[in-house]
């Protein structure tokens, strides 16, 4: 019993700190791809991440049934669609729409799990997903009315908020099939599949789309463009996805959705620290209203 509650207070610190490595890729993506085209960004991303682990995790491939591979390429597609679409959407919308848009999982995971899994999230979950709901409404309303998200994106509702919905789908789908899979695997086998589906994909999307004339590749390797990939390849594509997918198997989806939900918050504190934006008084109280949902979270299953 000690020892499951180890794994289990490791696993909640561990899903906590996730979004603080999330924190900073919005701005960084954002200022990138002024220079590159998104999945092309997305494949050198990965790309990156698949050449630092492959030599530790190469072993993992060999001696998986059908099943496996089948599960795990489920997973590297949906994780894959979930990058793409953000990263195109960062490109046609603005970082805080963007931000907010993502954060929509954290209403639709516990809807998917109800349907998919046929597991309804319990009443503290329920309640906590209410408060960090709200409390992102909050963040990004930019101190001026709580409507001002909503009045923005139903104004302007444009290509780039259609694909960043889609990425809040995607990723909700991803966490559901990660938490019906992960006790099945290896932990290298799944984060490897992630990976590299996710580089390869991107890097065919990309001459795909620039050969049929969608998009035309633009590369131009800046001083933004390349401590992008340094930081989006080490910090928030290795460590995220090892960290995410050995730990998501010790808590509900819908758990794992409210403790993610404090990456808006590191995001707001990043930009504060780095780049003197002023957090406004409506954004404290979304922080704060986020952080008490995660605490109900905690409290209410104990």
């Amino acid at each position: 019993m000690i020892v499951e509650k180890k794994k289990l207070y490791t696993a909640e610190i561990v899903l906590i700190c996730i979004p603080l490595l999330w924190g900073g890729t919005f701005v960084f993506i954002k200022n990138a791809l002024q220079d590159f085209s998104p999945n092309l960004f997305v494949a050198i991303r990965f790309l990156l991440a698949l050449i630092i682990i492959l030599p530790f995790t190469y072993k993992a491939l060999f001696n998986q049934t059908k099943i496996g591979y089948r599960d795990a390429t489920i997973l590297g597609l949906l994780f894959f669609a979930a990058y793409s679409t953000q990263t195109i959407g960062l490109e046609y919308t603005s970082v805080t729409k963007s931000a907010f848009i993502t954060s929509l999982f954290v209403v639709l995971v516990p809807i998917f799990q109800t349907l998919i899994k046929k597991r309804a999230p319990g009443l503290g979950s329920v309640v906590a997903v209410i408060f960090v709901f709200i409390g992102i409404i909050f963040l990004t309303s930019k101190g001026v009315s709580l409507l001002t998200i909503f009045t923005e994106i139903g104004s302007d509702f444009n290509f780039g908020d259609f694909m960043t919905l889609l990425c809040a789908i995607f990723y909700s789908l991803q966490m559901i099939h990660l938490d019906m899979i992960s006790d099945k695997y290896d932990v290298k086998f799944l984060a490897l599949m992630q990976i590299g589906i996710t580089a390869l994909m991107s890097l065919f999307v990309a001459f795909s789309f620039d050969l049929t004339g969608i998009e035309k590749i633009q590369i131009n390797f800046t001083d933004n463009v390349i401590f992008a990939f340094f930081y989006t390849a080490i910090f928030a594509s290795v460590l995220t996805t090892f960290m995410q997918t050995k730990y998501q198997r010790f808590v509900t989806p819908t758990r794992a959705g409210i403790y993610f939900s404090m990456e808006p918050i590191y995001a707001a504190l990043i930009a504060f620290i780095l780049m003197n934006e002023i957090i406004p008084s409506f954004g404290l109280i979304g922080c704060l209203l986020i952080f008490i949902g995660v605490i109900i979270s905690e409290v209410w299953r104990k």
